[in-house]
Parts: structure tokens; sequence; C-alpha cells
């Protein structure tokens, strides 16, 4: 499996340590293979896109692997869900059917970490994003993820919090249950072992 030959994201992020961003020629191909066998089993998510295009693009941005290495290694199964003719861009989401198994047991952000005297998570989801260099998905970005498939069926994301929602001390995360899709508000300080977050990338 992909996975098991990729180092966790503890030990390149959580832990803080220096990592370059560009991946060996051998795990680049093995990720471009496990993209590239993603994204053909899944044609319904990019329909009129070909894979040969999205592969031309990555192979030019050295740093974007390096950042779907990371959401890939994390359980995030990063796929391609849309393409910005304006820009040039292909714009990849977390695909996993639930939150990435990586990333867990995170509460929102820094300010909701330090805020918090004891019983401290690991990290924030807020800045393990930025440091794989992706984005947390919107709420809008989430329901459009949902509209692709069944996501969060037994476990829930967090989604980024508006500005204002995040001033009183909120944030928001989302799941799917009953064959619809929510979005929750909870405090931003709190943490679950079955709460993750997907991220996005522009490619």
């Amino acid at each position: 499996m992909f996975c098991s030959n990729i180092p966790s994201i503890e030990g390149n992020i959580m832990k803080g340590t220096e990592t370059k961003r560009k991946l060996p020629a051998q795990l680049r191909e093995e990720l471009l293979a496990t993209l590239e066998a993603r994204f053909e089993k899944n044609l319904k998510r990019h329909p009129g896109l070909e894979w040969a295009q999205v592969k031309a693009r990555l192979e030019a941005k050295a740093e974007k692997l390096w950042s779907l290495h990371e959401m890939e290694s994390t359980g995030g199964e990063p796929d391609v869900v849309g393409h910005d003719a304006k820009t040039g861009e292909y714009v990849f989401f977390d695909c996993s059917a639930e939150s990435p198994k990586g990333r867990v047991s995170l509460c929102y952000d820094r300010e909701a970490l330090d805020s918090r005297k004891e019983h401290k998570p690991k990290d924030n989801a807020v800045d393990v994003a930025a440091a794989m260099g992706i984005e947390l998905l919107t709420e809008e970005e989430y329901r459009d993820l949902q509209k692709l498939g069944s996501f969060d069926m037994k476990t829930s994301s967090w989604v980024q919090a508006p500005a204002d929602i995040r001033k009183l001390g909120g944030a928001l995360f989302g799941d799917r249950r009953f064959g619809r899709v929510f979005i929750y508000h909870n405090g931003a300080q709190s943490y679950y072992s079955a709460r993750g977050f997907r991220g996005s990338l522009r490619v």
C-alpha cells in the first residue's frame, strides 16, 4: 500500500521538524501512480478533465506534490474535483470516505489550543493544514464535496470558521447523517477522535 512507505505527519509536521518540500524520485512516481489510479476510478468527480494534463501540471509544481504527499500519507485520498479555467489550476480535495485518520483529535486553531489549560490536543487543524501547504475546506467547498459522494457518515471534519463566529469562540464542522449534510458549531477548543479536517490544494 502506498501510504505504508511514507513518514507520518506526526514526525514531519506535528513535531515541527524541517522537511524539504521536494519528494525523492521514487516517492514522486509512487504518488503520481496512486493519484492516476484514483483519478481514473472516480471520473464522475472531474468530468471532461484528462489525467495527462493534470500530471503535466503536477510535474511542474514540485512543492505541490509534496503537499499532496502529506494529504495522502495522512489518509486524505486527494483527488481532482475541479479546474480553474482562468488560472489553469487544478483543484484537489481530500476525498477519503471518512475524515482523514492521520489528522484527528485536533482543536480548531492555535488560539484555541493555547486557551486550553489542561488535556491539550496534540495540535490544531489550522496550523497542521498550513504546515502541509493546504487549506481547510470552506463551508461551500465542503458542501460541493458532498455532492460528489457520501463523506463523513461516521466522522466529522472541521471547516473554515467565519471571522464573526471565531471571534465569539466558535468554530464549524460538517458531516453527513440521515442522508443529509449538516454544518454545526462547536467551541474551537474542542477536539474528538472522530473529527479531523479536509483540505484543498490548488495546483
